[in-house]
């Protein structure tokens, strides 16, 4: 291939985009990602860890057994991973909790999981009162605020940064062509994609990248009505292992830290940290679970979150732009084992997963689908 062309290029380097063209550099194809690098929105940078299913697609429910088929593929996912590139992900599956304070959380987290299993089979969460979560949490002191969780053995966690690493270094080894310093400016019929790094040309192109994606969507005939939203978290110190599960909104990473999130908030493209919002999460996790009190916070950031209007992921061909695909959402982490494993057969051989076209933008227009 000659340097300025490729079969695919993929927009946008993060998880999705990153995890998209892994996966199609691995059935041969020379595919081409452009980046704009660390200076873009990256929400990979902020991104919490969690692979987390339940709760996910109330609503939609493709996109609950999107999530469970990608948290299922999760484990050969990141040994495949660490076989190729060496990195470990720090991939694991001990289940989840979201903890309840006081009676109206439980009461709204029963009504949500009972909601959850009557949209459609095989919803895994369950009620488990605080004796029981003693017991699946032994030496963890929770707040006398907390009657239970929601319980699921689906969900578990890894290292995003890690995740991403693994991933780019994968998509190398594979042959993939990276570009960073690659704002794309403009995307013309062909398809002829001008960057800052110059003009690339590929029958096929991906956007993937999430909150820039919007400005060049309208571009190849695409409609994709998302939103950023700011997700504050705060970091403690290392310490030793305490935690035997992500709780939700808290959970240990491999390296001992704790990590408290995160904010839901509408600020437009702000990544700015606020005393507030720190004071409010950590207010929480010490109710939540008192020895955080005795922790030192070393670290807060802040990210962007791409938010479509229903919390859905949205994935689309353009019908005015044959080859144009869209892929974009905020769960790139859960998302990304099954993102590397289905998505490379519907770009590259027009293999949509069954019940793909409930991802469709199209969902957004009632009176076209009514």
């Amino acid at each position: 291939m000659l340097e300025g062309t490729a079969d695919i290029i993929v927009i946008g380097g993060g998880l999705v985009g990153a995890a998209a063209a892994y996966g199609l550099a691995g059935k041969g194809l020379d595919v081409l990602m452009l980046d704009e690098g660390d200076d873009a929105f990256r929400a990979a940078r902020g991104n919490f860890g969690l692979v987390w299913v339940q709760t996910k697609g109330f609503g939609l429910q493709r996109y609950q057994e999107w999530s469970q088929e990608s948290a299922d593929l999760y484990a050969g996912f990141a040994g495949e991973l660490e076989d190729l590139t060496g990195i470990d992900i720090h991939h694991e599956r001990p289940g989840g909790a979201i903890l309840c304070l006081g009676d109206a959380e439980w009461e709204a987290q029963t009504r949500l999981n009972e909601a959850m299993a009557a949209q459609g089979g095989g919803y895994h969460a369950r009620m488990v009162e605080r004796a029981e979560l003693e017991r699946m949490a032994p030496g963890v002191r929770f707040g006398q605020e907390v009657v239970g969780a929601s319980f699921s053995e689906k969900d578990g966690h890894c290292g995003p940064l890690y995740l991403l690493r693994a991933l780019h270094a994968g998509f190398t080894a594979r042959g993939g062509r990276y570009r960073s310093g690659a704002a794309v400016r403009d995307i013309r019929r062909g398809f002829r994609v001008e960057t800052d790094a110059g003009a690339f040309e590929a029958p096929k192109v991906l956007l993937a990248a999430g909150n820039g994606i919007p400005p060049l969507a309208g571009r190849v005939g695409l409609n994709v009505p998302t939103a950023p939203e700011r997700g504050q978290v705060l970091v403690t110190e290392r310490v030793e292992p305490f935690l035997p599960m992500p709780m939700g909104n808290i959970r240990q990473t491999a390296e001992g830290t704790v990590m408290i999130g995160a904010t839901q908030e509408t600020v437009g493209f702000d990544t700015g940290t606020t005393l507030e919002a720190a004071r409010g999460l950590a207010r929480r996790a010490i109710r939540v679970l008192p020895a955080l009190e005795r922790m030192r916070l070393v670290r807060s950031w802040a990210a962007l979150r791409v938010i479509p209007p229903d919390r859905c992921p949205i994935y689309d061909e353009s019908e005015s732009h044959p080859g144009a695909f869209v892929a974009t959402m905020h769960s790139g982490v859960t998302l990304a084992a099954v993102h590397a494993a289905r998505l490379p057969d519907w770009i590259a051989e027009g293999r949509a997963p069954d019940g793909f076209g409930a991802f469709s933008a199209r969902r957004f227009d009632v009176p076209a689908a009514a």
